[in-house]
């Protein structure tokens, strides 16, 4: 009688115990690698886990070899009904790639993790060449000052928020950074932070384009921008030769009227679909140059037309339309090549002292360029 009576007891208590210690809130921190969820998964696997009282001692812990970027899990009690999950993540500065894997490593060379999959909130380098790798030993890098230059380069991009595509180094170690269509050439390792400054003002500036941003020196001012702009495509239509050597007019001649060479005259669409078109031969076999079947007697339909390339364009929906609107897009550019685009100087009164560079818009040849 007496023992069932404890051993009700027990069993009220210990439904107290777990009703009122009952887990209704996880709150996650500290992770920058997994979701919420994901670290609940990771962590709470188990039936006490619902438990406040029980889970941070079951649950705590530094097993985490199979588990990438991470050191150590902590579970703490906040009140009676919420637990916390805070996350000590491993300190990456960069990325570099060997074999099919993307090594991690912190702040003084060391590899702390390895996966296939990168990290676009670490800074990837390429261009720095290892040795060989062993997991939580320093990487053996060729070159002496590489490794300090990555580290500093990946403490003013965290800081400014401006971690770019990838870091090239070349073979002299002179440093590259990608973002998107845009290369910003630094230059060695000197005065990094100041260039960071200046390209920090003036990326916003030349969104969208495509081009080099020279800050391989902050003894001046200004920094010259080399934008690559598109080049129209040569047709039929606006080809500009058919002049000889001699400057007469053949029709055919690959110089323009002022002696450029500018190439053989393009074909047009329908005399490349001619070309194409291996017809020619009437059902016997017989060549009428009109027929429409092949010499092995294939059916190739009749020889292409202007007429039958129009039709088959306005059943495409590529109508001349097209033609018409490429045309004003082109006529946005002026004739020498170079863009309508403009920037502010930097000189107003708001000006942060490192928005002036040079935009030069020649397509990498000539001295024309435009102060900013």
């Amino acid at each position: 009688m007496l023992a069932g009576m404890i051993g009700a007891g027990v069993m009220v208590a210990v439904i107290v115990f777990f009703s009122y210690y009952k887990v209704d809130t996880v709150e996650v921190r500290g992770t920058s690698h997994y979701t919420d969820e994901e670290v609940k998964n990771m962590v709470l696997r188990g039936p006490m886990a619902s438990n406040s009282v029980l889970a941070p001692l079951l649950y705590s812990t530094t097993n985490t070899e199979n588990i990438a970027y991470v050191d150590a899990f902590k579970v703490t009690q906040l009140n009676r009904n919420t637990i916390c999950i805070s996350v000590k993540e491993k300190k990456t500065v960069g990325c570099i790639r060997y074999l099919d894997s993307y090594i991690y490593f912190d702040r003084n060379g060391i590899f702390v993790e390895g996966s296939q999959n990168r990290d676009e909130t670490v800074p990837y380098f390429d261009g720095i060449q290892v040795n060989s790798i062993v997991m939580d030993e320093k990487l053996d890098i060729k070159g002496d000052t590489v490794l300090n230059t990555a580290v500093a380069l990946s403490t003013i991009f965290q800081k400014n928020d401006m971690i770019p595509d990838h870091i090239q180094f070349d073979s002299s170690y002179s440093i590259s950074l990608i973002y998107g269509d845009i290369t910003v050439q630094l230059g060695k390792d000197a005065d990094l932070e100041e260039k960071m400054n200046r390209v920090i003002a003036i990326l916003p500036k030349i969104q969208g384009k495509k081009g080099i941003l020279h800050m391989e020196s902050v003894a001046t001012e200004s920094n010259t921008f080399e934008e690559e702009l598109e080049q129209e495509e040569v047709t039929a239509e606006n080809w500009n030769g058919g002049y000889d050597e001699d400057g007469n007019y053949t029709g055919d001649g690959e110089y323009d009227e002022d002696g450029n060479y500018v190439g053989a005259k393009p074909k047009t669409a329908l005399e490349e679909a001619i070309e194409n078109w291996n017809g020619g031969y009437d059902e016997e076999g017989d060549y009428t140059g009109a027929g429409e079947y092949d010499e092995s007697g294939n059916y190739v339909g009749p020889k292409p037309t202007q007429e039958s390339l129009d039709a088959a364009s306005d059943e495409s929906g590529d109508g001349s339309g097209d033609e018409s609107s490429a045309d004003d897009q082109s006529s946005e550019t002026s004739e020498d090549g170079e863009s309508d685009s403009s920037y502010d100087d930097g000189n107003s009164d708001d000006s942060d002292g490192y928005g002036d560079y040079t935009e030069d818009n020649s397509d990498y040849q000539g001295d024309d360029s435009e102060g900013y």
